[in-house]
């Protein structure tokens, strides 16, 4: 029997929806969670592990983040891993080099977070009065704040925790720079565990977006940049494939998207727009049928769903999207659905009702 639509939809579902276990086996299992700081009605990372984590409550990951081993930091997108894939991307080797002046500056600011052990950002600002510098949207940040992200970014840094949702660091004792770079066996190996990562988080994958994600890996990895084309290239080769409707996809070679292990529950739930299951907007309007937007920046008067519309997903199929805030103390939710109506179903009402009971309890909301 061939692989169809069908077969690779109820797979993309089930595969990731696993059953509700505990935060760290969650994220193992994903192997990547996608962060995100806008709260409608709570952070895109606490939406994303509500439905697969055991008993999550808004804000667990953060609080519960100091002890587990996790890193923050930039993979395809910003978010966080397991501490095993984090060690994949470093040594990290920037596309920039620092002026003398630059390298002095952020030497300086290395030892005075460790002396310290942890530093908040306007510690570091209140000490150095490094000034104000222009932000990548245009507007005025602190420049020890942007120092500390590139610091960050660059291995020489690590999240330790955060405060009231700003980044707290600590150095990363671990990340002294290399006098020369890892040998091209070792790089080729690390670049295909990266891909491995992605595709084991997104998958079933078409060519284009296994391409796209592999092109991300820029950001993870810079120094290997020049090596994605090979690393794409051995993926296809290892992964399992199959052409459906004139597209290729790829998924790892141990699934079978056929079996009937591939079983979408009935429940409905509300996903974040950085849900593994949506993040694919092409894969997305293959599965469903519709084109769904994240419209948080886009003007308000040219929004069609609303400023953070979570897809409506019910058994297999994502029928709409609901607008969810908590205010007052309660849960205010407007729903809309593609077929202009909600479902009459007895059971998709019920659903609702129980998804709306585990959001409030989520959010810790009476219910």
């Amino acid at each position: 029997m061939r692989v169809t639509l069908d077969h690779l939809r109820r797979y993309a579902i089930a595969r990731s929806l696993f059953k509700p276990t505990t935060l760290k086996r969650a994220i193992d299992k994903l192997g990547f969670v996608q962060a995100d700081p806008i709260r409608a009605p709570a952070r895109a990372q606490d939406l994303t592990l509500r439905h697969r984590v055991a008993g999550y409550r808004a804000g667990d990951l953060e609080r519960r983040y100091p002890k587990l081993p996790l890193e923050e930091d930039f993979f395809v997108n910003y978010g966080y891993l397991p501490r095993a894939h984090h060690l994949l991307m470093h040594p990290r080797t920037p596309r920039t080099v620092w002026s003398a002046a630059r390298a002095a500056q952020a030497a300086a600011v290395l030892e005075f977070i460790r002396a310290r052990g942890a530093v908040h950002p306007r510690e570091v600002d209140a000490h150095f009065s490094h000034g104000k510098v222009t932000n990548w949207f245009g507007g005025s940040s602190n420049a020890s704040t942007e120092l500390l992200d590139v610091m960050h970014y660059r291995g020489l840094l690590r999240v330790a925790r955060r405060d009231g949702g700003t980044r707290v660091y600590a150095v990363r004792e671990t990340a002294a720079v290399p006098e020369a770079a890892l040998d091209a066996g070792t790089a080729s190996s690390r670049m295909d565990a990266l891909v491995d990562v992605v595709v084991h988080k997104y998958a079933p994958l078409s060519a284009s977006t296994l391409g796209q994600l592999v092109g991300h890996l820029r950001g993870g990895a810079p120094q290997w940049t020049a090596l994605r084309g090979a690393a794409l290239a051995r993926a296809k080769q290892r992964l399992a494939h199959a052409r459906v409707e004139g597209i290729d996809w790829y998924w790892p070679a141990a699934d079978a998207p056929r079996s009937v292990r591939w079983r979408p529950d009935e429940s409905v739930r509300l996903l974040t727009p950085f849900d593994p299951i949506v993040w694919d907007r092409r894969r997305f309007e293959i599965f469903w049928g519709w084109a769904y937007r994240f419209e948080a920046y886009v003007p308000a008067p040219k929004r069609k769903l609303g400023y953070y519309a979570l897809p409506l997903l019910w058994h297999e199929r994502v029928i709409g999207w609901g607008n969810v805030t908590a205010s007052d103390g309660g849960l205010r939710c407007a729903f809309g659905y593609t077929s202009g109506r909600a479902p009459r179903d007895a059971a998709f009402r019920a659903g609702l009702e129980a998804e709306l009971a585990r959001m409030r309890g989520f959010l810790g909301l009476p219910g």
